[in-house]
């Protein structure tokens, strides 16, 4: 059966990762509903040279940020998770505080509700106190905490492969496998 995954994109940096889940997923099959912030749009252009309408065709159906009438901002729309890849800081605030003031975050707050998977790959150093809580009180409401962290033991000889790696954790956290290299 196809999985079903709500991408969302959020503007911090490295987010190459963001659009590299979207491929990565078409790849594996997956259906993709994606929500981009106004801030990640611009990162994406500053960070990529990819305008968001590039963006956009990578996935199987877009939101606007602010369309709370979207699919996704209802609990009824059956979904296996979501990911935010990358997780602003900014956006796991909002996460951790309940605050749906955008359709990333409303969609965020019904996977919590729902108690479907919720990814959040945050992307911030170095992390200060606010950061951590806030990282704790997502966490023991039920999302996954998944830093892009790179794996030295899988002898990276490209960013390509580091990126690879993360994008492979991620995907198992939906039970999809990638083939990327793992521990042995």
């Amino acid at each position: 059966m196809q999985k079903r995954i709500i991408v969302g994109i959020s503007g911090a940096s490295c987010i190459c990762l963001g659009v590299r889940m979207l491929e990565t997923l078409r790849k594996a099959g997956a259906e993709t509903h994606m929500v981009v912030t106004e801030t990640a749009k611009r990162v994406l252009k500053e960070e990529t040279g990819l305008s968001y309408g590039e963006a956009e065709k990578l996935a199987d159906k877009s939101y606007d940020s602010h369309d709370f009438f979207a699919a996704i901002a209802s609990g009824s729309f059956r979904t296996d998770g979501m990911v935010v890849v990358p997780c602003s800081m900014k956006t796991l605030g909002g996460i951790a505080s309940g605050n749906s003031s955008n359709l990333l975050l409303r969609a965020a707050d019904v996977m919590l509700k729902e108690r479907r998977r919720l990814v959040l790959v945050v992307r911030e150093t170095p992390l200060n106190l606010i950061h951590i809580r806030n990282m704790e009180t997502a966490a023991l409401a039920g999302a996954v905490i998944l830093p892009p962290m790179p794996a030295c033991y899988t002898k990276p000889e490209t960013i390509d492969d580091l990126v690879t790696h993360v994008l492979g954790k991620v995907c198992d956290q939906f039970g999809i496998d990638i083939g990327y290299k793992r521990w042995e």
